[in-house]
């Protein structure tokens, strides 16, 4: 056997190795992952109230929490009206449609920021409404219906150039944020999605007011128009577009870049709620963008996941908000590959 013959032998060998090893790399970690996901659900389990809602440390029970409760078990895979889960899920939409005011806003907490939890809950009612039957699929549509209402007339409100088109903290509020904005886009493009009766011009214009917050330069999406870019953002920014039928545009794809190039880190102020978006919305802009992202967002909450299976933010408000916020963002942002809720499918 010639020298060079054994040598490219060799070559083949180590790179066949190599190959195996990455493999068996990406099992292991396939395993953490769907382990982790399974004690997080484990811990929201053993987290619901009486009553069926789930709670924020710092605000008590809430629509908000319930919602996002209810929408971590679908994403791992678990459905109302059946299976281990099933009751727990049923208990907890029937607490959120029970939870309607008289205007539509779907909320049970004080807070500043009612349209929050009202987007929400219209997101987690429109991705469930095709799993529910009989006299609850009736009441959740009665529900989801007032609620996108109330979300159209809260865009319809007076507002200048600057935030025309967007939302923030109430139905009457005359300015907008990308972070409010987020979640009602997510709602109306989920109702959308199953029959509701939304026109393309609220979409639209939902999506003129995201493209309006580009960062200082262009460069990724901030908290609103002309200010300074964050990967939380960016990742809410590339989320609504992408899900809005603006895939791969020049916008969504500089972003992409940004997020890329600035990856989010456990030291960002709302890091479970940049994993949440960043995770979604790159999953959604596909190839390199999301590969890249998966490789930095789960082995950071994989190794931040506490013994009884959740996720406790470090700082802030999102610690306030305590366990179930995060493990409730984390789940969300880890199932995304398994594609079970409606509006994250590609």
């Amino acid at each position: 056997m010639s020298r060079w013959l054994t040598v490219l032998l060799l070559l083949g060998s180590s790179l066949q190795m190599t190959a195996v090893c990455r493999a068996q790399g990406v099992d292991q970690q396939k395993k953490q992952l769907d382990a982790s996901i399974q004690r997080a659900v484990q811990f929201l389990s053993k987290s619901q109230q009486p009553s069926g809602a789930w709670s924020f440390n710092s605000y008590g029970e809430s629509t908000a929490a319930t919602s996002l409760a209810i929408m971590a078990f679908m994403a791992a895979g678990y459905v109302p009206e059946e299976g281990p889960y099933g009751d727990q899920i049923n208990k907890g939409i029937d607490w959120v449609l029970a939870h309607q005011l008289d205007n539509g806003l779907v909320v049970h907490h004080k807070s500043h920021g009612p349209m929050y939890s009202h987007g929400i809950s219209t997101l987690m009612l429109a991705e469930v409404a095709g799993m529910l039957t009989g006299e609850r699929e009736k009441k959740c549509r009665q529900v989801l219906e007032r609620a996108i209402k109330l979300i159209v007339s809260a865009q319809d409100v007076s507002k200048d150039k600057r935030n025309i088109g967007g939302w923030r903290y109430t139905q009457t509020s005359k300015d907008s944020d990308l972070s409010v904005t987020g979640w009602q886009l997510l709602a109306l493009r989920a109702a959308k999605n199953i029959g509701c009766d939304i026109s393309a011009d609220h979409i639209d214009k939902a999506v003129a007011y995201v493209r309006h917050c580009r960062g200082r330069n262009n460069i990724g999406f901030a908290y609103q128009p002309g200010g300074a870019p964050s990967a939380t953002r960016t990742g809410t920014g590339i989320l609504a577009l992408e899900i809005c039928g603006k895939h791969h545009t020049q916008d969504a794809l500089q972003a992409g870049d940004y997020l890329v190039q600035r990856p989010l880190h456990p030291d960002e102020f709302y890091y479970f709620y940049g994993a949440y978006y960043c995770s979604v919305g790159m999953f959604q802009m596909g190839g390199e963008y999301w590969k890249k992202t998966r490789a930095t967002i789960v082995p950071q909450l994989l190794e931040m996941q506490k013994h009884d299976g959740s996720w406790l933010a470090n700082k802030g408000s999102e610690k306030e908000a305590g366990k179930v916020y995060a493990t409730t963002l984390a789940v969300l942002a880890l199932a995304v590959e398994y594609q079970y809720l409606p509006i994250y499918q590609r």
